[in-house]
């Protein structure tokens, strides 16, 4: 495939060493020097497109991957409440589009893991639910989008948990997301059921980019001959 890479920081960097290891060409290097408007013709030679950019970007960024027809996997998080819009958007131009909020194989194995205790915990009452996730001091928003996802999920799946605030709290209501940049901490992410009598965990650390990297490869492999929305549980035939 030729690939259009849309973000040329760290992740884009690691991306372009998985793609090009897995015998890719890159097409269109887009970072912000270079804006995606002034490469149409670049980017309708591509195949596929992989965005991480930053929240201010991405949907402008997505919505000319469509436009040119050309697929898009968007890893960039911040910018979700456009999502529904963009994902419409996308259907009615026939389009095709993936978004994940973490391309780490482990990660989406992790969220599996995730809804499972959610739908275990639902009726223990008597346990305090709690996310946790830390990342390197660059990371452009807070909470990360995936702690988001593993907030979403456990409203999703527990009874009386209606909303995610990113600090402490003590209202049952609310799962609790504590943010933390340290470097050079590539991620992170931590669910704790925490009772007077004992605490349940559940961890996924990171050791570099290289997932997030390969993950997002895979990603563009599965959808450039496919029209549609996708996620990461159609690349790993999840559930």
């Amino acid at each position: 495939m030729q690939i259009a890479l849309i973000g040329y920081g760290k992740m884009g960097k690691a991306i372009e060493e998985i793609a090009l290891q897995r015998g890719h060409t890159i097409g269109l290097v887009v970072d912000m020097h270079n804006s995606i408007e002034n490469n149409a013709v670049k980017l309708k030679n591509c195949d596929v497109a992989i965005e991480f950019s930053t929240p201010q970007s991405a949907v402008n960024n997505i919505l000319n991957c469509i436009n040119n027809g050309v697929p898009v996997v968007c890893g960039t998080t911040g910018w979700l409440k456009e999502k529904i819009a963009v994902e419409q958007y996308c259907i009615d131009k026939n389009g095709t589009f993936l978004y994940a909020s973490n391309f780490s194989i482990g990660v989406n194995i992790f969220f599996e893991l995730n809804k499972k205790l959610a739908a275990l915990m639902a009726r223990q009452s008597q346990y305090a639910i709690s996310v946790e996730e830390i990342h390197h001091t660059a990371k452009k928003d807070a909470p990360s989008g995936t702690a988001i996802s593993l907030a979403e999920q456990i409203i999703d799946n527990v009874p009386g948990k209606t909303k995610w605030l990113n600090e402490s709290s003590t209202d049952p209501n609310v799962v609790p997301i504590t943010s933390k940049r340290i470097d050079p901490a590539p991620g992170t992410h931590h669910v704790k059921y925490t009772s007077a009598i004992d605490d349940i965990e559940i961890i996924h650390t990171a050791h570099n980019r290289s997932g997030f990297a390969l993950g997002a490869v895979l990603a563009a492999e599965f959808i450039y001959d496919k029209t549609g929305i996708f996620t990461m549980k159609d690349v790993l035939n999840i559930g």
